[in-house]
């Protein structure tokens, strides 16, 4: 990141391909939709590239990176618009899925629900922790809170999560 602030594009170029899969990772979970986590994860990495003279390695780059993964996703969901789309979606196959497809498909709609029925800071804990594999201490750093706070945040989340699923017959 030093020598992306010297002006040097590839190693700006070095830290995309590094980071650009957990990035959209993180934001695809958080918000449920693709074309939306590649605008979040574009615009992270346009204010990374704006920031890069500015950037001082207090903490560790990831952790850097995350936060502002982490604040575009809560204001992007926080100002959510209808999303339109240019071309109307194909029909869907007749055809019927495996039984054991079906029940997957279900499942996991059922916890993307969930998911997104929890508060956006218990949600965005959730998804690093979770399907990011960051601990608490990055988790905090990336949230600007206390490995306390984030502690408390996921056994709400866990909490929400059980209310919402346990009700559901699918689980």
């Amino acid at each position: 990141m030093l020598d992306a602030g010297r002006g040097d594009l590839s190693a700006f170029e070095e830290i995309v391909r590094r980071h650009q899969g957990w990035a959209w990772n993180a934001a695809y979970h958080f918000l449920g939709h693709a074309g939306e986590a590649e605008d979040v994860v574009q615009d992270a990495f346009l204010r990374l590239l704006d920031a890069a003279e500015r950037y001082r390695p207090t903490a560790s780059f990831k952790t850097y990176f995350n936060r502002i993964v982490t604040r575009l996703c809560v204001d992007r969901k926080r100002k959510r618009q209808p999303l339109y789309v240019e071309d109307i979606p194909d029909t869907a196959d007749p055809a019927p899925l495996a039984d054991e497809v079906m029940a997957k498909g279900e499942i996991a709609a059922a916890v993307k629900a969930a998911l997104d029925a929890l508060p956006a800071k218990q949600r965005m804990a959730v998804v690093l922790r979770y399907y990011q594999g960051l601990d608490y201490e990055e988790i905090a750093a990336a949230m600007e809170t206390t490995p306390k706070a984030v502690e408390r945040l996921l056994a709400r989340g866990r909490e929400g999560l059980r209310a919402i699923l346990g009700a559901n017959e699918i689980l």
